[in-house]
């Protein structure tokens, strides 16, 4: 059976939105290779900002930042995240519906506010804004989006696997370990490269948490950007965007390759 066709005029308009929202990406890609110092007129290709940026060594340090930063809120957030779907699988499904919609609440909660939130949490429970703030904050927004690709996964699970496990004689954790654990995987994967990459890109929030020398990657392109024109600025950009979307594309990938292990 074939698809549907759709119409001109819809594709063209699909296209034009496309355009649309990706042209100014583009444009940032374009100009990070633009020779000219200014970045208002092509003046011929080269890649010395890329060069320069590796010379740097405040982008090297805020890079690396980024990294651990990345990594260790990654590492908490998939944890939590995990055990709080595990546990609201077992809820009833009333109590299900309030966990939902209290997982979807800092979804769609704006950052300015969640960052004002965070800041007046950890500041009231005394702890000093540097390194660990960063990290205990970007796990926290991290969380929800985790427990949310890890739900999925598991309403997806053939549930009478877990129940055979049982029935043979194997105990929960023994069922857990062999049998959820394994099919669990590719959710708990892709929900922590959703996180890592939230947490890498992160700026709103990292600008109320971050303490003194505390200063990532999307901090010190900020910074550099109000000191003036810098064409590293571009190459910054585009190596983050780059990464980024290879990480949303990496999640993606493994996501779908679970959902058709399942078909």
């Amino acid at each position: 059976m074939s698809g549907r066709r759709v119409a001109p005029g819809v594709a063209a308009a699909a296209g034009a939105a496309l355009l649309a929202l990706h042209l100014p990406l583009l444009v940032l890609a374009a100009f990070s290779l633009n020779r000219s110092r200014y970045g208002v007129q092509w003046t011929g290709a080269t890649l010395e900002w890329y060069g320069r940026m590796l010379e740097r060594p405040d982008v090297l340090r805020a890079l690396g930042r980024s990294l651990q930063v990345g990594v260790a809120a990654t590492l908490l957030a998939t944890a939590v995240g995990t055990l709080l779907a595990l546990g609201i699988r077992r809820l009833a499904p009333r109590g299900r519906r309030a966990w939902d919609a209290l997982l979807y609440l800092p979804v769609v909660t704006p950052e300015v506010v969640a960052g004002v939130s965070l800041l007046v949490l950890l500041t009231a429970a005394g702890l000093r804004l540097g390194l660990g703030t960063v990290i205990l904050a970007h796990a926290g927004f991290a969380v929800p989006f985790v427990t949310l690709v890890v739900l999925a996964r598991l309403d997806g699970m053939d549930r009478s696997l877990e129940e055979a496990a049982l029935l043979l004689g194997a105990d929960e954790w023994a069922t857990f370990r062999r049998v959820t654990l394994p099919g669990l995987a590719p959710g708990i994967a892709a929900g922590a490269l959703l996180a890592f990459t939230l947490s890498f890109d992160d700026f709103v929030i990292t600008f109320f948490v971050a303490g003194p020398g505390t200063t990532t990657l999307p901090l010190l392109v900020y910074s550099m950007v109000r000191r003036g024109v810098d064409p590293t600025v571009n190459a910054i950009s585009t190596v983050m965007l780059a990464a980024t979307t290879a990480l949303f594309v990496l999640a993606e990938r493994v996501g779908g390759l679970a959902g058709r292990g399942r078909a």
